[in-house]
């Protein structure tokens, strides 16, 4: 089939590197793309929040599955463009999509569902905040209701810097805190049958001990070699199909990726969030577990037919990824800076290693920065420890001037 992918990032390049190794893709095509991307896609020009314009592009290709990778899109209503012009999509609708668009949104489906989650407080006022900040005390839980890029969550002791961020948001969350680990499990949907895929865990702090701001997510980690063995039955029972019946109950069927942000507190398994679409960066090491071929699992779920495929393999293998990120990230990148080794990657670390663009583009002949996280050096081997190795090993032939990446992703999974 002739597949197009839209987005532009670390997770599309997953994506579309997932998808070039599949017998039945005979076109790939990645609107707008990045300069890795273009090694295993062919890079076409487009608005991603344009639905009209990706609908067209996807009908004059002749697509037959479109792929849309990123949040704003989706909750744009992409989806639907592309569906209105008779094209099977993975990805919910914008309506469906409002699930992570609106935090305020999932806190009622989860209500609604019965879904374990935070207690928490809807705000718009600055005596609502007042109020909520005063109810849970410290550590302050402060979410703005609407996308953000990964980074409209504070979580803080001090409570100015807690009021100061819910005052900067239109419409603010704040929730209890939640101990425990989190852990982040997606499952693939057609809006009635749910297929959980295995589980990640990422690292959300910019710094070494998880110190530091939050980013968009410095490195993760899969399998996890502490989690209960029955963790993806526990949170397919309580979590996703009852989100999936609950939404298809309410007349917003979701059909994609949903995406289940866990805490595993001492009272249990808790929804820290969802998304709607794949995360960054646990696709990169979901994906490279991943036996079964991608393709014909996402057109399952585009077509309402996943009740008719076999079960999902997995590989033994562990994966780790880790993120490299630009000068000042996550506060106003440098870009422009050229990236040099990747090619030195490719000769010495393949197949066992790899790297995934995310904010990258093509100068004449050098590949260059052009956002806050460029890449994900990602790696595959017998047990974390050896993921670890081969990434961190990979990793130390790309030169980039004023980088930063995480020197212990998954260090402590793989000592357990």
């Amino acid at each position: 089939m002739k597949v197009l992918v839209i987005g532009g990032g670390a997770r599309e390049h997953a994506l579309c590197r997932s998808l070039s190794l599949d017998p039945d893709v005979t076109a790939l095509y990645c609107a707008p793309g990045n300069a890795g991307i273009a090694e295993v896609a062919e890079l076409l020009p487009v608005d991603p929040l344009d639905g009209d314009t990706v609908a067209r592009l996807a009908t004059d290709l002749g697509a037959e599955l479109v792929v849309v990778g990123p949040e704003a899109p989706l909750v744009a209503g992409v989806a639907d463009f592309v569906r209105a012009a008779g094209i099977p999509c993975f990805g919910p609708s914008g309506e469906a999509a409002q699930l992570e668009g609106s935090k305020a949104f999932a806190k009622d489906v989860m209500a609604g569902a019965g879904v374990p989650t935070a207690r928490s407080y809807v705000c718009t006022t600055p005596a609502e905040i007042d109020t909520a900040l005063d109810a849970f005390g410290a550590p302050y839980v402060v979410k703005d209701d609407g996308l953000a890029a990964g980074k409209g969550v504070v979580v803080t002791d001090d409570i100015e810097a807690a009021r100061a961020h819910a005052l900067a948001c239109d419409r603010v969350v704040i929730e209890e805190f939640l101990d425990g680990p989190e852990v982040s499990l997606f499952a693939i949907t057609d809006g009635i049958t749910v297929l959980p895929l295995q589980p990640a865990q990422d690292f959300k702090r910019a710094l070494d001990g998880d110190e530091g701001p939050n980013t968009g997510g410095m490195g993760a980690y899969s399998p996890l070699p502490w989690a209960d063995p029955k963790l993806v039955d526990e949170v397919m029972e309580t979590v996703l199909q009852p989100t999936v019946d609950e939404l298809r109950r309410r007349g917003t069927p979701f059909s994609g990726l949903l995406y289940a942000g866990l805490a595993i507190t001492s009272r249990g398994v808790r929804v820290i969030e969802f998304n709607a679409r794949f995360g960054d960066p646990e696709t990169q090491v979901v994906l490279a577990r991943l036996k079964t071929p991608l393709a014909g699992v996402l057109l399952g779920s585009a077509n309402g037919t996943l009740d008719l495929l076999p079960p999902l393999t997995w590989r033994e293998d562990a994966a780790v990824t880790v993120v490299i990120a630009s000068h000042n990230y996550p506060g106003t990148p440098r870009t422009g800076d050229p990236i040099e080794g990747l090619a030195d990657v490719e000769a010495q670390d393949a197949p066992h290693a790899y790297v995934l663009h995310a904010g990258t583009r093509t100068e004449g002949d050098a590949i260059v920065t052009a956002g806050g996280r460029v890449l994900s050096v990602t790696a595959t081997g017998k047990d974390l420890t050896q993921a670890r190795e081969r990434a961190y090993t990979a990793l130390g032939r790309i030169r980039l001037d004023g980088s930063q990446h995480r020197t212990d992703i998954a260090r402590q999974a793989a000592e357990v």
